[in-house]
């Protein structure tokens, strides 16, 4: 119960803080997907969250991921609140959960393609490069989260 307690506390504190910070959002239309590392015992499950970000209900998938992420800390719950911010436009809040995802885990994959996004988005295409960077150390041979960061890192350029 004490452990509970503290994790609420530490992730109040946290959205405390970044409620401080500001952004301005600017609006890109690139394409992303919800798709995560989900693995090991201590994974929720995701499936009901996942189909309301695939249904584009990203006030209810945040409602259920914020209930989530109380109870729990694990990587793919801040990686798909961060996404889900994303999507509503909360750039600055989105970068919290992203980074605190990949505090937990920093070789996840989804959370450095969909911070690479979030660069691309916000027009920050150094950052969104050294995100594509890490992508190809964890994935030479390539994979799905390199290649859609690639993509919108391209479609970006040529715009």
């Amino acid at each position: 119960m004490k452990h509970s307690l503290f994790r609420k506390h530490a992730l109040f504190g946290l959205l405390g803080a970044v409620a401080v910070l500001t952004a301005v959002p600017v609006a890109v239309t690139v394409p992303a997907y919800a798709v995560d590392n989900i693995g090991g015992d201590d994974a929720p499950d995701l499936t009901a969250v996942k189909a309301k970000i695939d249904a584009k209900d990203y006030q209810g998938a945040l409602a259920d991921l914020r209930d989530l992420a109380q109870d729990t800390q694990q990587a793919d719950v801040y990686n798909l609140l961060g996404f889900t911010l994303r999507k509503t436009g909360d750039y600055t809040t989105a970068l919290t959960y992203y980074t605190k995802a990949l505090e937990l885990k920093p070789d996840h994959k989804a959370a450095r393609e969909y911070l690479g996004e979030l660069y691309v988005e916000t027009g920050d295409m150094a950052k969104a490069r050294q995100q594509l960077a890490s992508l190809t150390q964890l994935c030479p041979a390539g994979c799905e989260e390199r290649a859609d960061l690639q993509k919108a890192i391209d479609t970006k350029v040529t715009k």
